[in-house]
């Protein structure tokens, strides 16, 4: 690629698919499944896929969208790039003033994070390469993972189906009611098999003296790892007494934006897990250089995600290309914009996710049961972004 890539076209897709069953965490409830994808496509006709963070607030899919096309889109069309990670940096620093005047630094951190993927893709395909190995050519083809998403409520009926698929590591969703919670949690572990490993999440629904009675009540429970106990901007001097005082590893790094963050919580060592997430902040380039520096401290790194197919794919290829000895987080709830690319059931075995052999993150076009959930889209050109 000697004269570089030039990106001609941009497409970005919002879907909402209904769901039975509401995925309900400790701050709020996601009653229906979205995504937003994007799609770009270069000079020659090679194209890339990408998402975009788009689960909160309620309406973020198609904000993402109208984000995207109105006031990102047209900045990536000036210039060729050489290299995928090129675009992630100059969309942060061009886009820096605006976001600071509109105060909107999540969704504009997350369009970016969508198109520096899909740039990637686009990369990896045009070197006829998986995204993993034009990653990391040393990259492996299966990755350990584990059922996520489980609600301590449901956890008895989900851990057996997610055990079914060949799951045996499982997170369950706690932070709600603390004598509920506890009671749940203690007969799951009653449950557990001598191969089997839980994980818990609060999704920062504790302040620091919740979170010291939670680990102070289950210090005999073997959990894998407690994830993000307190909000993930709580003062360090919290989550350093809860590092002191916990009985097990403490995860998180999903709400984390930014090196400067990531290097500081790393250094602090608060965390044993980190999870930065592709399609909230940092894309490939921003969570690649985050997964190496995490597991050159020592540290375990498990990619978060909680998404569509496309961003799943991208997360297993990175962490495949990452290595260490972290997990691909796989939501087991009901998804139709994951499943329609790849069932879970297709990919997982024996505990592993097993990446694809096609170039780039895999996925060649949106699936054709996609088309009655779309809810928005759009597209611009370089032709008509003057």
């Amino acid at each position: 690629m000697t004269g570089g890539v030039s990106i001609a076209r941009i497409e970005a897709f919002a879907f909402r698919s209904p769901i039975e069953k509401p995925v309900e965490t400790s701050f709020g409830i996601m009653r229906n499944r979205p995504a937003t994808f994007v799609r770009i496509e270069d000079q020659d006709g090679a194209f890339g896929w990408g998402e975009i963070f788009a689960n909160w607030p309620a309406a973020a899919a198609e904000h993402r969208v109208n984000l995207l096309a109105q006031d990102i889109a047209p900045l990536v069309f000036d210039r060729p790039f050489f290299r995928p990670d090129v675009l992630f940096e100059l969309l942060t620093a061009r886009t820096h003033i605006v976001a600071l005047q509109s105060g909107e630094w999540g969704p504009f951190r997350q369009v970016i994070a969508g198109l520096d993927i899909a740039l990637w893709d686009l990369f990896a395909r045009k070197n006829g390469q998986t995204l993993r190995h034009f990653m990391n050519e040393d990259a492996v083809d299966v990755v350990p993972a584990y059922a996520s998403g489980i609600h301590i409520k449901d956890a008895p009926t989900l851990i057996h189906k997610a055990r079914d698929i060949g799951f045996e590591t499982f997170k369950v969703k706690v932070g709600f009611d603390m004598q509920d919670d506890l009671k749940r949690l203690n007969a799951v572990f009653g449950t557990k098999r001598a191969t089997e490993n839980i994980a818990a999440d609060a999704n920062q629904g504790w302040d620091r003296s919740a979170a010291l009675e939670f680990m102070a009540r289950t210090r005999s429970l073997p959990l894998l790892w407690l994830e993000e106990p307190i909000g993930a901007d709580a003062a360090q001097a919290d989550w350093a007494a809860l590092a002191a005082a916990s009985p097990h590893a403490l995860a998180g790094g999903e709400n984390l934006v930014g090196f400067a963050e990531f290097d500081a919580a790393i250094k602090a060592a608060h965390l044993s897990v980190f999870q930065p997430d592709i399609i909230k902040w940092g894309g490939l380039t921003g969570c690649l250089r985050v997964g190496k520096s995490a597991i050159a401290a020592g540290l375990r790194y498990c990619p978060h995600f909680l998404g569509g197919g496309i961003g799943l794919q991208a997360s297993a290829n990175l962490l495949a290309a990452v290595g260490g000895d972290g997990l691909l987080e796989v939501d087991v709830n009901p998804n139709p914009l994951r499943d329609f690319f790849s069932p879970i059931e297709t990919n997982v075995s024996e505990g592993g996710w097993h990446c694809g052999d096609e170039p780039g993150i895999g996925i060649t076009v949106l699936p054709e049961g996609l088309d009655p959930l779309l809810s928005q889209s759009a597209e611009i050109s370089s032709s008509n972004s003057l």
